[in-house]
């Protein structure tokens, strides 16, 4: 019986990724599945490629993390790092259907027909025929007109799911996307961790069904490693005999998050990713909650992001 819904959900989509006749709802490595508001199935955790310093190091970081469970790699045009993602798939052998792609288009690529054209090009970077999740990065430039595009390369089957990263920047362009698309936003990627929980934006969003993802779920480099040393993070992780890092991850976890945290360590990529062996009481569920303070590392203000949004990107 689980083999025929699994066949079922595969027919459904025109691709589907890892669902196990084992359990549909996770990854075969045990990482659970979440439900989109299109239907579709997406790893509630992955690994993100930001400021990996080359496509090879790219390449061996998602081999890394592949062998390692992963099923979800999170790139973006941006990062310049795309075709390491792409040789990472190919070399790996596992089935493409099994590995969740997300990436991202540039502000300099939005716009109807250059965003098209923008799209086929990642394709090819990634060297595969569809995307799982495309989102446009940044909320600034004409992001209606290049959501017109990624709404008809949904249809061509080309990508899978549409998402919206950084719309958290004002209510403006938030409101914008979601009166302009037919398509609606199935995710919303953001920085988010204990120490900025979001719960503006959780609430904003939950009418529309969309899911959150949080980069810098770890409070990234430029938190200095605060997070990791928080003492209420530091005596739950004693408790369970883990790292401050995975009780975060767990964290996010439970509390209906998807999670990407970057890494190019070996060591670092194992050890994210063996969060589900355990699992958070209630009570130190409250104990993270009560961290939060709405405190964000990164915090370019809209007319910095604007700046940024005008760099070229390299094909």
């Amino acid at each position: 019986m689980k083999k025929v819904i699994a066949m079922f959900i595969c027919a459904a989509s025109m691709a589907c990724v890892s669902v196990s006749a084992q359990d549909i709802y996770h990854t075969a490595a045990g990482v659970p599945m979440v439900q989109l508001n299109n239907g579709i199935l997406m790893p509630q955790f992955g690994l993100g490629t930001f400021l990996q310093p080359s496509d090879e190091v790219c390449k061996q970081s998602c081999l890394t993390a592949l062998r390692a469970g992963y099923r979800h790699i999170d790139t973006a045009h941006a990062y310049n790092d795309e075709r390491g993602v792409g040789e990472a798939v190919k070399e790996s052998g596992i089935p493409r259907n099994e590995i969740w792609i997300t990436s991202k288009l540039w502000p300099t690529e939005y716009g109807e027909g250059t965003t098209m054209e923008a799209i086929d090009k990642m394709l090819a970077r990634l060297q595969t025929d569809y995307i799982d999740l495309l989102y446009v990065h940044q909320p600034v430039g004409d992001f209606v007109g290049a959501w017109r595009d990624m709404e008809k390369a949904v249809a061509m089957g080309k990508v899978r799911a549409l998402g919206i990263s950084n719309f958290d920047a004002n209510d403006e362009v938030f409101e914008k996307i979601m009166a302009e698309s037919r398509v609606k936003p199935a995710v919303l990627q953001i920085e988010c961790h204990p120490y900025a929980q979001r719960p503006a934006m959780r609430e904003k969003v939950k009418p529309y069904g969309i899911h959150i993802t949080c980069w810098f779920p770890l409070g990234g480099a430029m938190s200095n490693g605060a997070l990791l040393k928080d003492p209420v993070i530091r005596q739950i992780a004693e408790a369970h005999g883990k790292t401050p890092a995975q009780v975060i991850l767990r964290w996010h976890m439970q509390e209906g998050f998807s999670a990407i945290p970057g890494a190019s360590n070996p060591d670092y990529i194992e050890e994210n990713i063996a969060i589900f062996d355990f699992e958070l009481t209630d009570g130190e569920m409250e104990m993270m909650r009560a961290l939060d303070k709405e405190q964000r590392f990164f915090n370019a203000t809209y007319e910095q992001v604007e700046q940024m949004g005008k760099m070229p990107m390299r094909d």
